[in-house]
């Protein structure tokens, strides 16, 4: 199905489940329209489930004996990569068949492009799950066009950063950054990432015609206490390693109006709301805020020389990295409510 000597992309997909979901995923790979790429399944689970449920020949599987995270199994496919582009993918998101050569075409006519975001659609809604990603003040970050009608986000154009669902990623940005940073384990690596490119000089181009049906959050769920704690504890880490010191007070400030804003909103569909409804009380959420803020405050010194690295290799000012956030922003209020 591929030339496997000299692939043009390696298709990176991580996972702990394997079963029906990832067959699909692997699936709709076999009919692109571009050949000439390869696939690797990184398997998380630590129990070999992917050798058990078996995949299609041509399909390379790494093991791991335990979870490396989602950043951690691209980081460890693409260190193993010789193709000049890596792509992200889900292993619940199911492709369409020009997908991986809409997005090669994308950035191949353009070459400050580092990044490329899919069209991503909710499977079982068929709305836009994301087209690009917004930033919020407070180093949150939401999908781009999230519920909207796919139809309404039909234009190739500069976006902030990909949703790490669906994305492609031009190779010398992997070396430059050194990839996802894997402290993360879950969760906004995919922000950090793309804020890190950002400051490395790269753009990003939203690709309409990559278009990928996603289930969204099947592995972790929307609003599991783990997924609330590492989404917590993570843009508290974007931010420390990639906002000037002269945004912390505004972030500070648009930290409290999220929290705000969350308790507002708990009678209502929305992530805080659907945490309640899902059997978790307000003081679990007090609790797992708590112990994100901890584990912050415990990491500030190695995030401070994080940050200090990524403004030590910048092509950008800090006045333009402020623009691009003002340019891609989301509001406190309308993180809240999604």
């Amino acid at each position: 199905m591929r030339s496997l000597s000299s692939p043009c992309a390696t298709v990176v997909i991580p996972t702990l489940h394997a079963g029906p979901p990832l067959a699909e995923c692997l699936r709709s790979l076999e009919g692109q329209t571009r050949t000439d790429f390869e696939i690797v399944v990184v398997d998380n689970s630590g129990t070999g489930l992917v050798r058990k449920h078996g995949v299609p020949a041509g399909v390379r599987v790494m093991e791991n004996a335990n979870n490396k995270g989602y950043g951690g199994a691209i980081n460890q496919a693409a260190a193993e990569s010789t193709a000049a582009y890596v792509a992200a993918l889900n292993d619940d998101a199911v492709v369409s068949e020009g997908w991986l050569a809409a997005l090669v075409a994308a950035m191949e006519r353009d070459a400050k492009a580092g990044m490329c975001a899919s069209r991503v659609i909710l499977a079982d809604r068929g709305v836009l799950d994301s087209a690009g990603m917004l930033l919020c003040p407070d180093g949150s970050s939401k999908q781009r066009g999230h519920l909207r009608q796919p139809d309404e986000f039909g234009t190739a154009e500069e976006v902030f950063f990909p949703s790490g669902s669906a994305a492609l990623y031009r190779r010398e940005l992997f070396t430059e950054t050194g990839g996802f940073d894997e402290d993360f384990f879950l969760y906004c690596e995919d922000t950090d990432l793309g804020l890190r490119a950002r400051w490395a000089g790269w753009k990003c181009l939203y690709v309409p015609e990559a278009v990928v049906f996603h289930h969204y959050s099947k592995s972790a769920g929307r609003v599991s206490p783990m997924k609330a704690f590492y989404v917590e504890r993570n843009r508290l880490y974007v931010l420390r390693k990639n906002f000037p010191p002269r945004m912390w007070r505004r972030a500070w400030f648009a930290s409290m109006a999220r929290y705000f804003w969350h308790a507002r909103f708990l009678g209502r569909p929305s992530a805080a709301g659907d945490f309640l409804r899902e059997g978790n009380t307000f003081w679990t959420a007090v609790g797992l805020l708590l112990r994100a803020w901890g584990a912050y405050w415990k990491e500030r010194a190695a995030l401070d020389r994080k940050r200090a690295a990524t403004m030590q290799a910048a092509r950008i000012t800090a006045e333009e990295f402020e623009q691009y956030c003002r340019r891609f922003a989301i509001s406190p209020k309308e993180v809240a409510a999604l």
